[in-house]
């Protein structure tokens, strides 16, 4: 009899609670553009990359180049935020050193 009054008791017992899994959506990711332009210096475009997007010299010298030939490339895919701030980062870095590079940024 005490075991039945037990359990009446606490009618939960015996249940396993599973704790809540959210669906959690990924973050949208933007892609960096550098754009060309016949007036900023190559040299002055891999410091931006190693400087802004942690490139070494070699990769920087590669998307330069792409820039360069093509006309654009991608510089880095990053969260919306990221993204923003570095756009905003190689624009002004630019404006400061008076060259006339441009920065955007692109839905991935």
């Amino acid at each position: 009899m005490s075991q039945e009054r037990s359990s009446s008791s606490h009618p939960d017992r015996g249940l396993v609670v599973e704790p809540a899994k959210p669906k959690l959506k990924q973050p949208q990711l933007y892609k960096v553009v550098l754009l060309n332009d016949d007036y900023t210096p190559m040299d002055f475009v891999v410091q931006i990359l190693e400087s802004f997007f942690a490139m070494n010299r070699e990769k920087a010298t590669q998307i330069m180049l792409h820039v360069h030939t093509r006309g654009r490339g991608v510089c880095g895919v990053y969260t919306h935020d990221i993204a923003e701030t570095k756009v905003a980062q190689v624009n002004e870095f630019s404006r400061r050193h008076q060259h006339p590079l441009l920065c955007t940024l692109e839905e991935a």
